[in-house]
């Protein structure tokens, strides 16, 4: 069985903020999520609350059915997103550019980036959505600086093999929220750990 598990860091600075409560490092299961239904569409609510890094982390799962009914552009004024493309195909619109995305896609917003998410496929689309505010004052420039906002497939992607198995890199960079933030994926191709037991300072997402 291979096992896929995508990592995102971030380093930001370190204080406290008291409106939401810390989110506890532990483990969330699908099967365990509350789903929110709606006429065309339907979420799961993941976390929600502050940790060492950020004054605000959220992250849900969107589904929206098939033919559903694409929403308004949007930006966001003072947030982040990572969105992770779990299955189906989805046409993402940034600024006025569109890519079309299947699983494991991957896109980085940035802040007050006019952007629209819509299901093109013939089934469902799924995908996850992290939402971040830094503890840190949001750096427009940095981010702009280092590439804005991205759209990845994971097919473009080149696989490095190693002796457990391999893995993916999709990026590693500054963002407007953050000094720095990582993401990739890793696959094992058998039973084992993917490394030993160890800590760091950033705030880490397996999925």
């Amino acid at each position: 069985m291979k096992l896929a598990i995508i990592t995102a860091l971030c380093l930001s600075s370190l204080f406290t903020y008291a409106q939401v409560q810390p989110v506890k490092s532990g483990v969330y299961h699908w099967d365990d999520l509350p789903v929110k239904e709606r006429v065309d569409r339907e979420s799961r609510k993941i976390l929600e609350g502050s940790s060492p890094h950020f004054k605000y982390l959220e992250i849900h799962a969107t589904t929206q059915h098939a033919n559903a009914a694409p929403r308004p552009a949007k930006a966001n004024k003072d947030t982040e997103e990572l969105i992770i493309v779990k299955e189906g195909i989805l046409k993402v619109t940034i600024e006025g550019k569109s890519t079309i995305l299947g699983a494991g896609g991957v896109i980085s917003l940035l802040p007050n980036h006019m952007h629209s998410l819509e299901n093109v496929g013939d089934n469902a689309l799924t995908y996850y959505v992290m939402r971040y505010r830094s503890k840190k004052q949001m750096n427009p420039s940095r981010g702009s600086n280092a590439g804005g906002s991205l759209m990845l497939n994971a097919d473009s992607l080149t696989f490095k093999h190693s002796s457990r198995g391999g893995g993916r890199a999709y990026f590693d960079r500054a963002t407007t929220m953050c000094e720095r933030f990582e993401m990739h994926v890793t696959q094992l191709n058998k039973k084992g750990a993917s490394h030993n037991p160890h800590t760091h300072i950033e705030s880490e997402i397996i999925l």
